[in-house]
């Protein structure tokens, strides 16, 4: 059976992983009849948010795997504990726990870190050739960790057509590819496959659909085996 991580950032659009996006993925996946497990790295997150005010709460502190369980059910790991030979592909839904707690691209933008136990998965599994999924603003963490500014072999994604977002990309040393929210993108000589998912307005079934051939093209890829990588 194809065996598969997903990687949350808590739970909630404004301070975590995009539900819908998050479920969506985990939908599909069991569809197409792969096992997955859930991993969140035990941090505070960057900031609690109120989702009904769409205003940060003070004096409150929140913790990514805490919340992240919500969404996996209470079935979930810390992320140290992800080993990519463990695994055939990796898949990173979006919402601003991605680039709020998995990174801190949402206030420093092209000059942003991603989190080290982030970075470390991403970078293992592009070493090991095995396929990575991300969708919406998730795919920044690909082209930080990637991008030819930290010393890899820059990668091509896709957030939609976000003008801001999309320079930010490049000057990270990647490139950003403009592909409808019903569609993935495949960078098929990193192993990387991306959809935009909630980067456009689009409604709920649309953000599925492009999440459904974000999830079908990555695990086709763990069909084409690539040589690990020096």
């Amino acid at each position: 059976m194809t065996k598969v991580a997903v990687v949350l950032s808590g739970c909630g659009v404004f301070d975590g992983s995009e539900i819908h996006e998050a479920v969506s993925i985990l939908v599909h996946l069991s569809r197409a009849g792969a096992h997955y497990d859930c991993f969140a790295p035990m941090i505070d997150q960057h900031q609690v948010m109120d989702h009904y005010h769409k205003r940060p709460v003070s004096g409150e502190k929140r913790n990514v795997l805490i919340e992240s369980a919500r969404i996996a059910r209470g079935s979930i790991q810390p992320l140290d504990r992800l080993k990519v030979q463990d695994y055939d592909a990796v898949f990173f839904p979006g919402g601003f726990g991605a680039a709020k707690n998995l990174s801190d691209f949402a206030t420093r933008g092209a000059s942003c870190m991603v989190n080290a136990g982030v970075e470390r998965v991403i970078r293992e599994f592009h070493k090991a050739g095995k396929p990575v999924g991300m969708c919406c603003i998730a795919p920044v963490l690909a082209a930080r960790a990637l991008g030819t500014r930290s010393g890899g072999p820059g990668v091509r994604v896709t957030i939609g057509d976000d003008a801001s977002t999309s320079g930010a990309i490049a000057a990270m040393g990647s490139t950003n590819v403009p592909t409808p929210v019903t569609e993935a993108f495949s960078d098929e000589a990193n192993r990387l496959v991306t959809t935009p998912a909630y980067m456009y307005e689009a409604p709920v079934h649309e953000v599925y659909e492009g999440i459904g051939a974000m999830v079908a093209s990555t695990l086709a890829l763990i069909r084409s085996p690539a040589g690990a990588r020096a």
